[in-house]
């Protein structure tokens, strides 16, 4: 149906409902549809943002009907009180229409007026011609990539690998689970904590990491809907968190999400991490599901190597914008 933007088009904001929750997730899995999400995971993700991280978020309508999701916000993870992250998702049978201006338009002028930022970053899939040309033409620059991989662990074979194991348990580290962890030691949650901030703080990205604090990260991580704390391995020198490779449960139930594998400093150069994560593939093979998904930047090249041996499968990369303002 075509319209005049300027006249049919309205943005009204997100009112927290589940109503509200159903229509953007909707949406959301709308526009990406190999990226699936749920409510409970949505949900989850805004109650864990600090009182200090600034969010924002519209429903664009046409004659009532909700057709975009517009949003501002600040991360947790690299917050600048002048940064932000803008994204605007149109229902594929709405794009085209000048529906994604209309919000830009109007976030941008509310952001600015309000907030005074100093940049505002966007993600683009790079197979989205339509974003990526539509980012471009406002300004923004490319600033990083980040590979999705994928891989079919109903083709993995885990023999050629399980030597990676072997080497580890012969320098006397041993693997175990969260759950295990808990239960073996009394301080295991703030043990994990420390290793896991020392460990995020090297994983890629265009601004220095800013960690949560130690009740913040407990009540997100342990609250997640995702969760999986069988798939949350960790090799431990002693009673010391040497290293750890995370599988998260997705909104596809035969479908599991890598979420950090890393190693601590100090341990680094001895194998960990490829015994991790074939540590960690043989469990998810072994428990039955289809496939395992991961991402990295494009310049984390030890870890992309890993996946590449292990037989991961490169999607389309996660681009990265920035947009330099002259806020003042």
């Amino acid at each position: 149906m075509a319209i005049n933007v300027d006249q049919d088009v309205r943005l009204r904001p997100f009112d927290g409902s589940a109503a509200d929750y159903a229509l953007l997730v909707a949406i959301g899995n709308a526009v990406f549809p190999d990226n699936l999400e749920t409510v409970e995971q949505v949900q989850h993700w805004d109650a864990r943002r600090p009182a200090h991280c600034i969010q924002e978020r519209w429903f664009a309508e046409v004659h009532g009907e909700v057709v975009a999701v517009a949003e501002y916000f600040q991360p947790q993870w690299m917050y600048h009180p002048r940064k932000f992250f803008v994204s605007i998702a149109v229902l594929p049978t709405w794009q085209g229409q000048g529906i994604g201006r209309y919000c830009y338009d109007v976030l941008m002028g509310d952001l600015q007026s309000r907030h005074h930022p100093l940049q505002v970053r966007a993600n683009c899939r790079e197979d989205q011609e339509r974003g990526m040309q539509f980012l471009a033409r406002r300004g923004f620059r490319e600033e990083m990539r980040t590979w999705e991989s994928r891989l079919d662990l109903h083709t993995f074979d885990p023999a050629p690998f399980r030597a990676a194991i072997d080497r580890v348990v012969a320098q006397g580290f041993t693997i175990c689970n969260l759950r295990e962890l808990l239960t073996r030691l009394p301080d295991a949650r703030q043990r994990l904590y420390h290793a896991a901030m020392e460990m995020r703080a090297d994983v890629p990205q265009p601004e220095p990491f800013t960690p949560p604090d130690f009740t913040s990260w407990e009540q997100s991580l342990f609250n997640d809907p995702t969760l999986y704390p069988e798939g949350y391995f960790l090799a431990l020198d002693g009673d010391e968190i040497a290293a750890l490779s995370q599988l998260w449960k997705s909104a596809e139930p035969d479908v599991l999400m890598t979420g950090l594998t890393a190693t601590r400093r100090a341990y680094r150069k001895r194998g960990l991490a490829m015994a991790l994560k074939v540590h960690a593939l043989t469990f998810a093979q072994a428990a039955g599901y289809r496939e395992v998904r991961t991402y990295n930047a494009t310049t984390n090249r030890s870890m992309l190597q890993i996946n590449d041996v292990l037989g991961f499968v490169k999607q389309p990369a996660w681009v990265e914008f920035v947009k330099d303002l002259d806020s003042v």
